[in-house]
């Protein structure tokens, strides 16, 4: 809770909207209000009113006693005292009366983290932070007066490294932990009572976005996998609908997700009727467990061998889906020759003989890529024509799957079946493809433009109070997910709650984490600690939205209500006040001019009226059930039992019109609306303007993990993928999104986490800086300080036996690995050197020069291919990039620094052993954090070299040594290609590989690998050596000639 705030920040109010004003509902109600003044006991702060009103149904012959309990309590959500617990006990009816039964069920809890360790944390982070200003007080009144220089720079780096550390360490005082409980969900949203007597579903619904943006780097086959994960999720079929952004516009990729939703009706009941875990079928049978644990059916066996060859036909087709449009585009476009040169010569033979001037038509058509249909694709081309390259072409919207019925749909049994689907429900969830509309000229606004586009777009169509949004390689892999978000939404002061973050796992990663890919430092420590403040950061996936607070509307506050209450918290139906003082009667204001101006919500939101009337009613839905506990406005129970709108040509010729790119002119999209443009780190961006609103997130770690994705194992794509999010971080920092400027609604602990995210690339100046001080002092002899005195290497101790402390506390209420952290710290500092410091350099350029940065997309893991047997092949390829040279400047000089000490040291009249000591300790201190850097760079678990101008999996010669992974020895893997291929090796990049290569190999011999040991034959090692492999009785060799130029010969 913040200094200085009242434990009752405002009255609580709970309202239940009129649904026959606002949607055509007959039944009528009375109201009652009922007043609880405030006691000493409830209200220690200035009296205040707490208000809660009930609505009975006025057709009741008697009305029921009301007795009113109060009980102190916790809101179990900010860590904060909540507002006083009011219990209505209704006479005798309240076991039948469905509204006030449900007043037991809280769908979120806090898992209380132990008092003892949080204690300890704190405790530890007091006397840290009393041990660096007393070590900073001491720095600066002793000063090396034989190396001032050295004593400058290094003051000033341990200033900012003392204020950068703050900065990420105060934001973490209180951590918490939330676990919800879905079977409370499903008997209040999902079990037969009078207001729901079928006991239909009534759960809001939701749209899942998926987003992909260029098929080459992002395998079809993988998104495809992605959408069968989350079509067979446990949510209510007839309240999911997804929609999948192709941001390239591929047929490749329309072609690869209309695969997927034919395969969808084999997989998704199959998945259904034996609970299949996880639900992403490339994922499922990569397995390694026992895949007939725990399953009891007498036919899985059976269906599963089935599916799984129904599956390897499916990726059979979706893999070839390149060369057969290739040759499908082929075999058109070749009819179409024909067709213009006969065009041509009609034209010629008509000028020649009647003498009339027309005009000479095409001699070649356009090379177009077609659809099976025998049409042109309206999306991009594999060559690029007019209208139809990746930044022009026309919008596209496809319907896959059409919207499902209320009812179930049990699948056909019997024996002689592949599946025997009796009693199984075989519907599916709406699938939708989207290609938005590309012209020159405008701006598209990268993957921001493209989430603002599925925004409007399933707005007219499915209207989802909620949108969860996946990236293309983040598939479901705990199908009830989805059911623990709306926990969130839907508990007690859920209409506060803008969105819920789910932590981001990854697969394929190595076991080591050499580095730091699973971000578990993040994920599970800095994230869990924001959401005990106001919530977590948006960080890009994984995340479900409630979409009134992504069309910038602010949340719901204290509301005096109109007499006909028919509002909402978007629409200024409903006026605010600031919390009452005084017990009075509550106001009401029923005048026009207090009612919502379309006109300004259509400037808002654009000329299309659906899109406009969308709002009001995805604000509905998306309220939380009028009971007791929910405060402000909620929903009659049931209200969401009915049927959905089937869609119509206007609706998707509506869809089709609000996905164009002129759209957005003179709109608030991209800027109060939607995802917000302007940086590269739209996701963080759009977070935190959310809380600056007042806006609550709250972060869901469930078990097993909500979802999984891919992460860039290989260290020069992962440099990138920092780069691309600092240089976000540094565009935030000089914008107005800068939480320096945000509004007080911003908490304080949460507003120096976001100041955090900005400022934290510029540490790397100071890193880098810092690095360079060990060879600084060792070469000049001086050291930081001018004499290792007692005090100074006292304050060393406490501050670093301070952070080891910190860090086992961290690991201990996170969860996390002392490895984890330990591999985070690493990475900070490779990071830090490399990184970083191009994107301080990037975003001043972008802000003094106006220059543009523009990053490529990082290439997604595909599945199968030539490594398929090598699980962490990316790990060992090398590819050479500008952002290594600061961190590998920085480890020679080090190296070099150390040994130019020592033997001056040694061989010196008058040795200063002290300098050496902490000289030698700093550089030490340097080169333990570059380890993971060293060992890429070294080759000491192998090394691959790209061949070739284009590379790619085909085009490689690996070198390697001992795998202490795999315990194997590797001379290296060779693919080979039809083509000769010669390879130019800079000195400067494989010097130190080739030269542990064969340090490595002289002495223990060669080993065959693995995966060879059949086909390759070492016929000579030394300084020039030749791999001869025979493979289906064709030779291929690599020749190494002076160590400079290699061969493949065919």
């Amino acid at each position: 809770m913040m200094d200085g705030e009242s434990p009752l920040r405002h009255p609580r109010i709970s309202h239940v909207s009129n649904s026959g004003s606002d949607f055509g509902s007959s039944s009528d109600y009375n109201k009652y209000l009922v007043q609880i003044p405030p006691t000493p006991d409830n209200n220690p702060g200035p009296a205040s009113l707490s208000i809660v009103l009930l609505e009975i149904d006025s057709n009741q012959e008697s009305v029921p006693s009301v007795s009113v309990d109060i009980v102190s309590g916790s809101s179990g959500k900010d860590n904060e005292p909540d507002l006083t617990d009011v219990r209505i006990n209704v006479g005798e009816e309240e076991e039948d009366d469905t509204l006030l039964s449900k007043i037991s069920y809280s769908l979120t809890r806090v898992v209380k983290i132990s008092p003892i360790i949080i204690a300890l944390y704190r405790i530890l982070i007091v006397v840290r932070v009393v041990s660096l200003a007393l070590f900073l007080f001491w720095r600066i009144r002793n000063p090396n007066n034989k190396a001032l220089w050295l004593w400058l720079l290094s003051v000033i780096c341990e200033l900012w490294f003392a204020f950068s550390w703050l900065l990420d360490q105060i934001p973490k005082l209180f951590p918490v932990n939330h676990a919800t409980d879905i079977e409370a969900l499903k008997a209040t949203f999902e079990t037969p009572n009078p207001d729901n007597p079928t006991g239909k579903s009534d759960l809001p619904g939701i749209d899942v976005f998926v987003s992909t943006a260029d098929a080459e780097k992002e395998p079809p086959l993988v998104t495809a996998n992605t959408i069968l994960s989350i079509l067979s999720v446990d949510y209510p079929v007839e309240k999911l609908s997804v929609y999948i952004s192709d941001d390239g516009g591929s047929l490749v990729t329309f072609e690869a997700i209309a695969e997927a939703a034919s395969f969808a009706k084999i997989w998704v009941p199959f998945c259904r009727k034996h609970k299949i875990e996880p639900r992403n079928p490339e994922s499922y049978f990569g397995l390694k467990r026992d895949p007939y644990k725990d399953k009891v059916r007498h036919d899985f066996v059976r269906e599963r061998r089935y599916v799984k060859r129904a599956y390897d036909e499916f990726k059979v087709r979706v893999n070839a889906l390149p060369h057969s449009i290739r040759r499908r585009s082929d075999a058109f476009n070749s009819k179409e020759e024909i067709k213009a040169l006969e065009k041509w010569k009609h034209w010629k033979v008509k000028v020649e003989e009647d003498q009339i001037k027309e005009p000479r038509p095409a001699l070649v058509a356009p090379k177009a890529t077609w659809m099976s249909d025998g049409t042109h694709w309206p999306g991009t081309w594999a060559v690029s024509g007019p209208h139809h390259s990746r930044g022009d072409h026309a919008s596209v919207i496809q319907v896959l799957l059409d919207p499902p019925g209320d009812e179930p749909v049990e699948g056909k049994g019997g024996e002689g079946r592949a599946l025997d689907l009796e009693g199984v429900d075989i519907r599916l969830p709406m699938l939708v493809y989207v290609s938005r509309e590309k012209r020159p000229g405008y701006d598209h606004n990268k993957k921001a433009g493209a989430m603002n586009a599925l925004v409007r777009a399933s707005a007219i169509m499915s209207n989802g109070p909620f949108i969860l949004n996946l990236d293309c390689d983040h598939y479901v892999y705990n199908s009830r997910a989805f059911r623990d978000g709306i926990c969130f939404m839907m508990d007690h002061d859920g209409d506060r709650v803008s969105y819920v973050q789910f932590p981001q796992r990854f697969e394929g990663i190595d076991p080591s984490d050499r580095y730091a890919n699973k971000n578990t430092v993040f994920f599970d420590i800095n994230l869990r600690a924001l959401d005990g403040i106001q919530g977590p950061m948006y960080v890009g996936t994984g995340c479900l939205f409630r979409r009134t607070a992504l069309y910038g509307f602010n949340p719901p506050d204290v509301f005096v209500v109109e007499e006909e209450p028919s509002g909402s918290y978007c629409f200024p139906l409903i006026k605010k006040r600031s919390p009452a003082t005084v017990a009075s009667e509550p106001e009401y204001y029923t005048d026009e001019e207090d009612r919502f101006d379309i006109g300004l919500i259509r400037k808002q939101f654009g000329s299309s009226s659906m899109l406009v009337n969308s709002v009001k009613v995805a604000e509905f839905e998306g309220r939380p059930l009028a009971t007791v506990h929910s405060s402000r406005l909620g929903r009659p129970p049931g209200s969401l039992t009915g049927s959905r709108k089937p869609l119509d040509f206007a609706t998707v010729n509506e869809a089709v019109n609000v996905i164009s790119c002129w759209y957005e002119d003179k709109t608030e999209w991209g800027f109060n609306v939607g995802w917000i443009y302007g940086s590269v780190t739209e996701d963080v961006v759009t977070g935190f303007r959310m809380h600056e609103k007042g806006w609550r997130s709250f972060y869901c770690v469930t078990e097993p993990d909500a979802f999984r994705g891919s992460a860039p194992i290989n260290l020069t794509d992962r440099l990138h993928q920092v780069l691309r999010w600092a240089t976000g971080s540094v565009e935030i920092f000089f914008s107005r999104n800068n939480a320096i400027f945000a509004g007080p609604k911003l908490k304080l602990l949460q507003r120096i986490a976001y100041l955090n995210v900005g400022i934290y690339p510029f540490t790397s100046i100071f890193i880098l800086t810092y690095c360079f001080l060990p060879p600084l002092s060792l070469f000049s002899g001086h050291f930081v300080v001018e004499t290792l005195t007692g005090s100074f290497l006292i304050y060393l101790l406490i501050i670093t036996l301070s952070l080891c402390g910190l860090a086992v506390l961290e690991v201990k209420w996170s969860g996390i690995s002392l490895e984890e952290w330990w591999r985070n710290e690493q990475f900070w500092l490779i990071g830090g050197t490399s990184a970083h410091l191009v994107a301080v350099l990037q975003g001043i350029l972008k802000v003094i020069a106006g220059v543009e940065i523009s990053f490529t997309l990082t290439s997604k893991s595909s599945t199968g291919g030539d490594d398929e047997d090598d699980e962490f092949a990316d790990l060992y390829l090398f590819k050479w990039t500008a952002l290594m040279i600061p961190p590998l400047t920085i480890i020679i000089l080090n190296i070099v620094a150390i040994l130019f000490a020592v033997c001056r040291t040694v061989f010196s009249a008058n040795p200063q052993w002290s300098n050496l000591l902490g000289g030698t300790f700093f550089a030490s201190w340097v080169l333990l954090h570059m380890y993971p850097f060293a060992k890429v760079q070294i080759g000491i678990q192998g090394f691959r070299f790209w061949v070739g101008d284009n590379p790619t999996m085909d085009t490689r010669i690996g070198f390697g040594s001992c795998d202490s992974t795999t315990k194997s020895k590797k001379l290296g893997s060779l693919s080979y290609t039809s083509r000769l291929k010669v390879i130019k090796l800079a000195s400067g990049q494989i010097s130190l590989t080739l030269f542990s290569c064969l340090l490595c190999h002289l002495d223990r011999g060669i080993g065959d690998d693995s995966k060879s040991k059949k086909n390759t034959k070492v016929l000579g090692f030394g300084h020039c050596f030749i791999v001869k492999i025979n493979r289906n009785n064709k030779s291929k060799s690599v020749k190494s000639r002076n160590g400079s130029d290699f061969m493949v010969d065919s």
